[in-house]
Parts: structure tokens; sequence; C-alpha cells
């Protein structure tokens, strides 16, 4: 498939990176994990850190669908499709979980990161599912977007809990 062909060291990267952002994640979960857990913590876990081991996970599985020895592209435009339908779904709740828990109060830059950005990121790679049968060059582009809006989106929410959670967490040990 020459459309595929020239993005291996592409996604190479992308799931390189990934994959190691998972592994810091979870060091930093596990460094942070020997505070106590106040009320309702639980619930600003399930809106706002599982979100970015999904999305770091999201690039990680693209990449590896991405390197896979396809032989047509309606397995891969399939692939994508469904994983991006899947993904808005997902926001879907991740956006209920953010309306319902009472931990912390979002943000302006909260909704744009952990809500906007993922969905727009699902979208792109579930709409760029349909030129991919007709132009496949083109369509890779879309999924590539779309694959480094999610990992940016990941490291920008990453970084937004650790520093939540030593300035914060910092204030409410005192």
């Amino acid at each position: 498939m020459s459309a595929t062909a020239g993005w291996e060291n592409f996604y190479v990267i992308v799931g390189s990176a990934a994959g190691a952002l998972i592994g810091l994640q979870f060091v930093v979960m596990t460094l942070i994990a020997s505070r106590p857990v106040g009320a309702g913590r639980s619930q600003g876990a399930d809106a706002f850190a599982t979100p970015t081991i999904v999305q770091f996970g999201t690039a990680l599985l693209l990449s590896a669908i991405s390197c896979a020895p396809w032989q047509t592209y309606q397995g891969l435009a399939i692939s994508y499709r469904v994983l991006g339908v899947l993904g808005i779904l997902y926001e879907l709740i991740v956006i209920h979980r953010m309306r319902v828990q009472d931990t912390y109060q979002p943000v302006f830059e909260d909704w744009l990161f952990h809500a906007l950005l993922p969905v727009v990121a699902y979208a792109m790679l579930a709409a760029s599912t349909w030129p991919l049968i007709v132009g496949p060059s083109n369509a890779m582009f879309g999924i590539a977007a779309a694959s480094l809006l999610l990992l940016f989106v990941g490291i920008h929410n990453a970084w937004d809990a650790v520093m939540y959670h030593v300035f914060v967490g910092k204030h409410d040990r005192k």
C-alpha cells in the first residue's frame, strides 16, 4: 500500500513517545498514591487522570495499527473508524464525569484540553477514514494529525495533573 509507505518512522516515534509517557504516568501516579485519598478524589481521577492514559494508549494503538502490514485500505479504514467512534463515545463519558465530580471546578482550559480537543482528534480520526479509500495519501495526514493531537493533549493533561497535585496537594497537606 503506497499511501502508508513512508509513515513507519512517524508512527514508530509517536508510538514510542506514547508508550514512554504511559510508563511515566504510572510512575507519577505511584508516587502520588502515598497521599491520603480525600472524599471525591476518585471522581476527579476518573474525569481527569484516566482519560490521559486513554489518550496515550490511543496514540500507541494508532501507531500499531498504522505499522501493521495491511493488504487493503478497507481493514485499515475500519480500524481507524471504530477507534474514532469509540473515542468520541468515551469522551462523552469523560464530559459527564467532569460535570458530576465535585472535587474540582473545571475552568475553560480544562474543558478545552479534556473535552473539546480529544473529541476533535477522535472526530478527525473517524472522518479521515472516508478519504482513505478514495485518496489514501491525503487521508494519512488527517490520521497523523489526530494521533499527534492526542499525544500533545495527553502531555498537556499529564503536566497539568502533576502541577495540580504538587501545588494543591502541597496546600492540602499543610
